[in-house]
């Protein structure tokens, strides 16, 4: 149960839900976080915080909004401090920007291809695997192509067809981290197909528990947690599927501590298509729209995900691997300028994480500009030079990054 408490009263064990100043004005960065130490509650207070609400709760599977706090030692860990990786990928061999239209085609036909092969699962009828195949084989040309293009658009999301936008985020995040870790040719597109796949047991739980608008009971989480097996029986049973195909629907949910469902298998027993599952569904997850929750911005999705590795559920290695893909300041995250500015991430650059494109859309003094300029922070001719300050919530700032970003709805 949430209540009010004042400073003074916050002790470590609680659970922060809302304080009454904002996050950015704190070390933190984080929508929520559970206090673990006296130092966390002496840095609150000399930020300012007076009154707070707080819970007791604590992470569970079922709730992959929450995301604590780091321990004190690691509290000023920032996502810039992630090293950099010690064999790059290739360069892209096709230009973001005349990439991006095919990547958008595939992207709209492979949502409508998972939409229509839930729906034949639903209805007992057989998946149309030569459709899944082929948009999955667009998929990957594109991801080799280009990544930066097909993962800039994962940020699309639609409150009422979750499942299906879902599926195909997790899909081409995990091909784009694939091609990163130098998978190609039949590894890339089996991960790509897994994935794509991977929710497929969920047309076999009850409605009523898939859309439940609020936390599970323990008894609808067990029978939500099915959800996995439903899939796997799906899959081997209707589509003869490699068992590499499989791994992705039967692994998203084990974590490398043994923490996960449905076998509580350790890391050394995950495969690596388990492992890469895992990572990009819960970063897709709790960058949406839930009926249970608001989707967290991207870059505080990353600093959750890379709290949850430093605490042994995910691979640590494989989370700094996946913020280089998709960048610490992913498309279309709302930034404030040292100008005072307000900007929207555009297109990001690998050997340059801190320096993205982006469009300014408000002045300094927050006045909406009727005509946004697109700067390219990497190649600045002007000075001072343009840096980003901090992040901001798309709700406090009243704005939509896919109306700048999107000449077209998918």
């Amino acid at each position: 149960m949430t209540r009010q408490i004042g400073i003074d009263q916050l002790r470590p064990g609680m659970r922060i839900e809302k304080m009454d100043r904002s996050w950015l004005a704190t070390p933190f960065l984080r929508r929520r976080m559970a206090i673990t130490s006296t130092q966390q509650i002496e840095q609150l207070k000399a930020c300012g915080v007076q009154t707070l609400e707080v819970t007791t709760d604590d992470y569970d599977e079922s709730d992959t909004d929450h995301c604590d706090a780091p321990p004190p030692t690691a509290s000023a860990t920032t996502l810039s401090e992630i090293p950099p990786q010690e064999s790059p990928p290739p360069a892209p061999s096709t230009p973001f920007e005349e990439e991006l239209p095919a990547a958008k085609q595939v992207y709209k036909a492979a949502k409508t291809i998972i939409e229509g092969a839930m729906h034949d699962v639903r209805m007992g009828r057989a998946i149309n695997l030569g459709a899944v195949n082929q948009v999955v084989s667009e998929m990957a040309d594109s991801v080799l192509r280009n990544p930066d293009a097909l993962t800039s658009l994962s940020r699309l999301k639609r409150f009422d067809e979750y499942t299906f936008f879902h599926s195909v985020n997790t899909s081409l995040l995990a091909m784009s981290l694939g091609r990163n870790l130098g998978l190609a040719g039949t590894a890339l597109h089996q991960i790509g197909v897994g994935t794509l796949l991977h929710d497929i047991g969920k047309t076999r739980i009850p409605l009523e528990i898939l859309n439940k608008p609020g936390r599970f009971e323990p008894d609808e989480f067990e029978i939500m947690k099915q959800h996995v097996m439903r899939g796997v029986e799906v899959l081997s049973d209707t589509t003869g599927l490699e068992d590499a195909y499989l791994k992705p629907a039967l692994e998203h949910h084990e974590r490398v501590d043994g923490s996960g469902y449905p076998y509580q298998r350790a890391k050394a027993d995950i495969s690596q298509f388990g492992l890469i599952a895992a990572v990009v569904d819960i970063y897709d997850a709790i960058t949406s729209d839930r009926c249970y929750h608001k989707g967290q911005p991207a870059h505080e999705a990353l600093q959750c995900l890379y709290l949850i590795s430093r605490k042994g559920h995910l691979d640590q290695a494989l989370v700094q691997r996946f913020i280089q893909v998709v960048g610490v300041y992913p498309v279309g995250s709302i930034v404030e300028l040292n100008t005072g500015e307000m900007g929207i991430v555009r297109r990001i650059h690998h050997e340059s994480p801190l320096e993205p494109v982006v469009i300014i859309v408000k002045s300094a003094g927050n006045v909406l500009l009727s005509h946004p300029e697109e700067h390219d922070l990497r190649h600045q001719t002007q000075t001072p030079h343009r840096t980003i300050a901090t992040v901001k919530d798309p709700l406090s700032c009243g704005l939509n990054p896919s109306i700048y970003l999107d000449k077209e709805s998918l």
